[in-house]
């Protein structure tokens, strides 16, 4: 006869084989749709949580941002250069992003993350592609500016450079375009949403670089919110 402990062990075993026996193809097909990961890469995620969507779809963003992250020392010499120019014609951005193949410069996702990345630009106004770009002399002159106003505010000199180091953090996230909120779901910073099409394409994908022109830029003129002009277009309005 069996023990209470062997009952419960019996029982936990053929729950867990029930539900990978419930990974079935059109879970796999789900899986897939959700991350743009291989066939073979959501089956292993679905049986591996036994499963669980939510789970699966956790282990294949993790797997993909460690792959992106080996992907993106390789040459992207492939990719467009293209052109977005606000309604009005008040804002125009010409922008540059590579990939490794022309194959991959062709496809949709590609367009569009190049298409999201100019109105990017266009409404957040980065001055840079990324922190490594800020010149060493400017965030020379922004920590002593950070640290003098802390200074001033009254801060305590033991906590002062935390807290000029977390401000540096706060302007690379105003200048740095990889850095800022995505203008399509704030959650998710621009590199996040970089990473994951590198994981989807299984390419390297890069901002090489970019130009903003605004009219009158330089002259008086009325101030207005450009974000909220841009989020506009994009929702139709």
């Amino acid at each position: 006869m069996k023990s209470p402990g062997d009952l419960v062990s019996s029982r936990a075993f053929f729950v867990r084989r029930f539900n990978k026996m419930q990974v079935t193809a059109q879970l796999v097909k789900e899986l897939r749709e959700k991350t743009g990961a291989g066939m073979m890469d959501c089956k292993k995620a679905l049986v591996s949580t036994e499963g669980d969507m939510d789970k699966a779809i956790q282990i294949l963003r993790e797997k993909g941002l460690a792959d992106a992250a080996k992907k993106s020392g390789r040459i992207a010499a492939e990719g467009v250069v293209d052109a977005y120019i606000h309604m009005g014609g008040r804002i125009g951005v010409l922008i540059e992003v590579n990939c490794e193949t022309d194959f991959v410069a062709k496809t949709d996702d590609f367009k569009e993350f190049v298409k999201n990345m100019a109105m990017q630009v266009a409404a957040s106004n980065p001055l840079y592609v990324s922190r490594d770009e800020v010149p060493t002399d400017l965030l020379d002159k922004e920590r002593e500016i950070y640290r003098n106003a802390a200074l001033n505010e009254g801060k305590p000199e033991k906590i002062v450079e935390r807290i000029v180091e977390g401000r540096v953090e706060k302007y690379y996230k105003e200048v740095c375009l990889l850095e800022q909120p995505f203008i399509k779901d704030p959650d998710v910073s621009v590199e996040q949403v970089q990473k994951a099409l590198v994981a989807k394409l299984g390419e390297n994908i890069a901002v090489r670089r970019f130009v903003r022109w605004e009219r009158g830029e330089g002259l008086e003129k009325r101030e207005c919110d450009l974000a909220a002009e841009v989020q506009a277009q994009i929702e139709g309005k």
